[in-house]
């Protein structure tokens, strides 16, 4: 089965946990850092998951799971080792159509989780489809060598220089060349190499003497 790539924005969507152990714990902490409301329903939860439902980050609910327990949910990962239950999830989400995933059953998924590599606003998506996910994790930890923390600071300077630009009479097209112009001297390699002066150097020849590297990653961190 081929599958339709797509990134879900889950800011503020209600996304449901059925499971309280190692695997659940994994999918949870995911989708907070995507900004999603999280409920977990399980008999108990992890020390990390406790430690979230004590301060309220997380909805938990002490119990088996409800049919109910989809309501108003946008996403559900059954996470449990109860494969009749993992099923009764998935046959309630797609009665409801909500999007679902059952972790280490993919027959019993209407989407798959790839390997993620994270360099800041950079993701970098792995799948196989549910075929290997050995080979999946293989592949995301030959990414995460080649890939370093530099592209997650490039990607954070070159959204203030959008965002700078948008504040100007600069149209979308100047942008564009903009942008490719600024791939072109070099500036991810300068980043990578830590080199703040030469950085500032291609941000003036490329942009005018009002950029540089501190004045746009300190408007980059204001809200």
């Amino acid at each position: 089965m081929r599958y339709y790539a797509v990134c879900l924005d889950l800011t503020n969507r209600n996304c449901l946990v059925v499971g309280g152990g190692a695997v659940a714990t994994r999918k949870a902490l995911t989708l907070i850092d995507s900004g999603a409301r999280v409920t977990v329903v399980a008999p108990g939860l992890s020390e990390r998951l406790q430690r979230l439902a004590d301060k309220g980050v997380i909805t938990y609910h002490r119990r088996e799971y409800r049919t109910d327990d989809l309501k108003n949910m946008y996403l559900v990962i059954g996470a449990t080792n109860n494969r009749e239950l993992n099923d009764k999830i998935f046959r309630d989400a797609e009665r409801l159509g909500r999007l679902c995933n059952i972790a280490d059953q993919p027959k019993s998924c209407n989407f798959v989780l790839p390997a993620v590599v994270n360099r800041g606003d950079l993701q970098i998506a792995i799948s196989t489809s549910g075929k290997s996910p050995a080979f999946a994790k293989k592949l995301r930890k030959e990414l995460e060598k080649q890939f370093g923390e530099e592209y997650a600071v490039f990607l954070r300077l070159m959204g203030a220089v959008r965002n700078k630009l948008l504040d100007g009479d600069h149209n979308s097209e100047a942008h564009r060349a903009v942008f490719e112009l600024l791939i072109e001297k070099g500036l991810l390699e300068t980043l990578r190499a830590r080199n703040i002066e030469a950085v500032n150097s291609i941000l003036r020849e490329v942009l005018g003497e009002e950029y540089s590297y501190e004045n746009l990653m300190d408007a980059g961190n204001k809200p």
